[in-house]
């Protein structure tokens, strides 16, 4: 199964996360003469497009080279040269990425510092793009919306786990890491046995503290919100169920879409099924809306 299917962000609910661009992107033409030493306040992610650079962060030391990509994170100093030969060109992206707008997720993160890019031929186009386009007075909407596809590819390829629960128990960031982390779980296999007891059992809160906080950051609670993605799901199924046969499909909609807690949210929520839903399956599911 493709990668980007087991991604560390793929589950996570879209409103859990708030990226803010810091600045302009910075369009990057360096000649063999560039030398920089500085310090962000905030996380900076470098692409490179053209020719090369070395750098030290840290107490690592690396060459940056087309098709790859770096993280400096917040507060760390870096320094940098031109790595030789033609000019070294890209594109450099000051920014924060918050959880709920309470804690900063890249910290919440271990990363590879750097990485070359597993779609670069898809992505190569559009860092293009983003550079060549850059705005000189404040990040626009586009912008906003094209770095994150950009930020979301790097962190697929860089991910090496999640900070360890001990290093975050007297982090803000636990509690929204936690709620993020089991919203995620719960999506990804929503119809798992005793999903959602199990997952609770692992949260290091009192369940009924972390109810309501989980209902403040997504808007509902964990049993409606697994609800919520169990109707998804079925739905889901009923538009494939419809390529492979009556029998097929009958014994899906039976098996999913019957089911009382699946019902109930249907009524509730206003999600359309799929178009190639079979006429029959659709009246029925559309009786279960009649008052």
């Amino acid at each position: 199964m493709d990668k980007s299917e087991h991604g560390p962000l793929n589950r996570i609910p879209v409103q859990a996360l708030s990226l803010r661009l810091a600045r302009t992107p910075i369009r990057m033409q360096h000649a063999q003469t560039w030398r920089i030493d500085k310090i962000n306040p905030v996380h900076d992610l470098v692409f490179c497009l053209t020719g090369k650079a070395r750098y030290r962060v840290g107490e690592e030391s690396f060459v940056l080279h087309e098709g790859e990509a770096m993280l400096i994170r917040a507060r760390e100093r870096f320094h940098g040269v031109h790595g030789g030969g033609d000019d070294y060109t890209g594109v450099a992206q000051h920014f924060t990425l918050d959880l709920f707008g309470r804690a900063d997720l890249i910290d919440q993160m271990h990363l590879q510092r750097r990485v070359k890019l597993r779609d670069w031929s898809v992505l190569h186009p559009l860092i293009v793009h983003y550079r060549t386009m850059a705005a000189t007075t404040s990040p626009t909407l586009v912008q906003h919306h094209q770095f994150m596809v950009l930020l979301l590819a790097f962190l697929d390829d860089a991910f090496l786990g999640w900070r360890e629960e001990g290093d975050l128990l007297a982090n803000q960031g636990q509690l929204s890491l936690q709620i993020m982390l089991l919203a995620s779980g719960l999506a990804a296999d929503p119809l798992k046995e005793d999903a959602l007891e199990k997952a609770l059992e692992r949260v290091p809160y009192n369940r009924d503290y972390f109810r309501r906080a989980f209902r403040e950051r997504i808007g509902m609670t964990p049993q409606k919100y697994l609800e919520l993605k169990r109707m998804e799901y079925a739905i889901h199924r009923l538009g494939l169920g419809n390529r492979q046969g009556n029998r097929r499909r009958t014994r899906l909609f039976r098996s999913l879409f019957l089911q009382p807690h699946v019902q109930a949210v249907y009524r509730r929520e206003p999600i359309e099924l799929p178009a190639e839903t079979d006429g029959k399956v659709a009246v029925q599911v559309c009786r279960m809306r009649a008052p």
